[in-house]
């Protein structure tokens, strides 16, 4: 347990930049504000979409935005939440930690043949980095339980 006030309230101050940041993924995919989409992440960053298809690799900012963009380009609205965070910080580094949380992502399709919905059920692992710029997303896993 910290026992120093001030590296307390920093610690919590964390915790809300963190989910911030996790937050901001969904909304900016579903804003399709690319900007502020990439403004989530590290350059480079990983990023593990097997369960959906994506194998793991490292990534420019650019690539993902292109490779995000292109995914949904076809949908006609998206709704990504990612609820439930439970962050656990590096005891040896503070200037990472791993921000756990759920995954809702629907994915909307209407067309003159009626409309379609994907869902995604699963979990997010966010492997956080605190840079001069705020903390950003380093290492995205996707664990996708089904869909």
């Amino acid at each position: 347990m910290i026992r120093d006030l001030e590296a307390r309230i920093r610690r919590l101050e964390d915790r809300v930049m963190i989910s911030e940041r996790v937050i901001s993924y969904g909304l900016a995919v579903d804003r399709r504000d690319w900007a502020m989409f990439s403004n989530c992440f590290t350059d480079p960053v990983h990023v593990d979409y097997s369960g959906s298809g994506v194998p793991a690799a490292d990534f420019t900012r650019d690539d993902l935005v292109d490779l995000v963009r292109d995914a949904l380009s076809g949908f006609t609205a998206t709704q990504h939440l990612c609820p439930n965070h439970v962050i656990d910080f590096d005891e040896g580094d503070p200037d990472r930690a791993i921000c756990h949380s759920a995954m809702y992502a629907q994915h909307h399709l209407e067309s003159p043949q009626g409309s379609e919905l994907f869902l995604l059920r699963g979990s997010y692992t966010n492997h956080m980095l605190r840079t001069p710029d705020g903390w950003r997303i380093e290492r995205l896993i996707q664990h996708v339980t089904w869909r």
